[in-house]
């Protein structure tokens, strides 16, 4: 069988990351990152098995970023490309799934940009500049809100008027869906269950975190809310407050909204509770030397974390385990410990000598004897947006062939 080829394009307002995947080998063909566009210091960074080369972007464009991939994607892949999948990070109501870019689909994108300013408007630009390039291939849009859409009205709904819902979707939408998707599901498998089975609790860690309950391959709850801002504390953002923080400000330090915003999404979270580094290594490093701001952070980053997965918890009929994912997930042996340390109510426990194992190493367990499951499992964003192209594509060349028959 062929094994077919999807690239993945994540826009960013200043960065474009990419990989081109094959439907059978879990190693990216290629992978890399364009970053620091729309400056004159534009730089693509890429590599392909053991080759790893920069290039220059002259002028700084996502346009000229996309020129020079053309040439790797015709150079490494040995066949045409199947579909192009791009992440989009919010779409609304408007999607469930995985959905073929048309005009419709843009329009709907370009209509979820009030809830995503930073973020849907360059992924845009991503689109534009693929589908200019890439002519004639599928384009495929994968959104990190669609796999959140299966959570019922209990748990998105804000108490707020009614109309705030119906008529300026004001809502609780989540995000990293991508991610909580994948992990839940390479879960099943590493505990021997049917794929996609299992009630989890989900933690994606990284510079941006969230949480989410997970019941046989579907969103119960999760964290974030109408924006990535709601929830855990992240590496610069604050994660829940007081609602009424911003009249406090407003008042007390004539602060406008402009300023709060940018002080809750940028100078807050790890950054701001430490006074040093949004980075949880260079935190850990300072706990270890007596760093008084960063062994804050750490505590705070963790009770808040455990405190929101226990409460997820009610989303759920029973616990089969809980996933550790994302940088921090991954390889901050010290995170996970406090974090389940908080969890002992629910009989969680873990093993020290398997929570040490050092980073880099595939999806394991770490949970001690009689303890529910306690997984470390290495997202993959970019594979599962591949799988979810493809599938796609298998569905809708079903659908023809059942309407020619």
């Amino acid at each position: 069988m062929t094994d077919r080829l999807v690239l993945v394009i994540n826009c960013g307002s200043s960065s474009l990351k990419f990989a081109l995947l094959g439907e059978a080998d879990r190693t990216p063909v290629l992978s890399g990152l364009a970053e620091r566009l729309g400056t004159a210091e534009g730089v693509l960074n890429w590599k392909a098995g053991d080759i790893r080369e920069q290039v220059l972007i002259a002028d700084g464009t996502h346009r000229s970023a996309m020129a020079e991939l053309l040439p790797l994607i015709t150079r490494f892949a040995q066949q045409p490309l199947a579909a192009v999948g791009h992440r989009i990070v919010h779409g609304g109501e408007h999607f469930t799934g995985a959905s073929v870019i048309d005009d419709e689909v843009i329009q709907a994108i370009k209509d979820s940009s009030t809830l995503a300013p930073l973020h849907n408007p360059a992924q845009l630009t991503g689109i534009n500049e693929a589908m200019r390039v890439f002519e004639d291939i599928p384009h495929i849009a994968i959104f990190d809100t669609a796999f959140h859409q299966s959570m019922p009205p209990h748990a998105y709904r804000y108490a707020l008027p009614e109309y705030l819902y119906t008529e300026h979707s004001v809502r609780r939408y989540g995000f990293h869906g991508t991610s909580h998707r994948y992990v839940s599901r390479q879960a099943s498998l590493l505990m021997g269950m049917e794929p996609g089975h299992g009630a989890w609790l989900t933690a994606h860690l990284g510079n941006g975190c969230s949480t989410c309950a997970v019941l046989d391959g579907r969103s119960l709850d999760t964290s974030m809310g109408l924006t990535p801002l709601e929830g855990l504390v992240m590496g610069t953002r604050s994660g829940d407050v007081d609602p009424n923080l911003h009249s406090h400000l407003a008042r007390n330090l004539g602060w406008d909204l402009e300023r709060i915003d940018n002080m809750l999404n940028r100078e807050s979270g790890l950054l701001g509770l430490s006074g040093l580094s949004n980075d949880m290594r260079t935190l850990v490093a300072a706990r270890a030397d007596g760093h008084a701001g960063a062994s804050l952070a750490i505590d705070v980053f963790c009770y808040r974390l455990a405190r929101s997965l226990a409460g997820l918890a009610v989303a759920l009929p029973r616990l089969d385990g809980l996933i550790f994912t994302g940088g921090i997930g991954e390889n901050s042996p010290l995170v996970r410990e406090l974090t389940v340390r908080h969890l002992a109510l629910f009989g969680l426990a873990i093993d020290p000598a398997a929570n040490a194992t050092p980073p880099g190493n595939p999806a394991r367990q770490i949970q001690a004897e009689h303890s529910p499951a306690i997984l470390v499992i290495p997202t993959d964003e970019e594979r599962q947006i591949a799988e979810e192209c493809l599938a796609l594509l298998d569905f809708t060349a079903t659908q023809s062939a059942e309407q020619e028959a």
